[in-house]
C-alpha cells in the first residue's frame, strides 16, 4: 500500500492491505464493491480508481447509478430473505 493512501484513507488502507495480503490485487479489484466499498458507511474509503493497483486501461469501475443499483438490488434481496417471499408477491 502506498503511503499517499495510508496518509489519505488511515482507517480503510489496512483493510485493503489485508484483502490484498490474503487474496492479491485482482481479487480485491474485482471484488472491490462488494466485499470493501461497503465499508464507506463507517469510515472513508478510496474509490477503485484510486487504488495504487488499479490500471484503467485493464479494469473497470462502476458509476455512482450502477452501484445504487447494485445495492438497491441486494436490498431486495435480504428483504425478500427476511420475509420469506419472493419478488412481486
Amino acid at each position: 500500500m502506498t503511503d499517499t493512501l495510508a496518509d489519505e484513507y488511515p482507517e480503510a488502507a489496512p483493510y485493503i492491505q489485508q484483502a490484498v495480503e490474503e487474496h492479491g490485487e485482482e481479487w480485491v479489484l474485482e471484488h472491490y464493491y462488494e466485499q470493501l466499498y461497503p465499508l464507506g458507511r463507517v469510515m472513508r474509503i478510496p474509490e477503485k480508481d484510486e487504488l495504487p493497483f488499479f490500471d484503467p486501461d485493464e479494469h473497470d469501475t462502476m458509476t455512482e447509478a450502477e452501484r445504487v443499483e447494485m445495492y438497491q438490488a441486494w436490498a431486495a434481496y435480504r428483504e425478500n430473505l427476511r420475509t420469506g417471499t419472493k419478488p412481486d408477491e
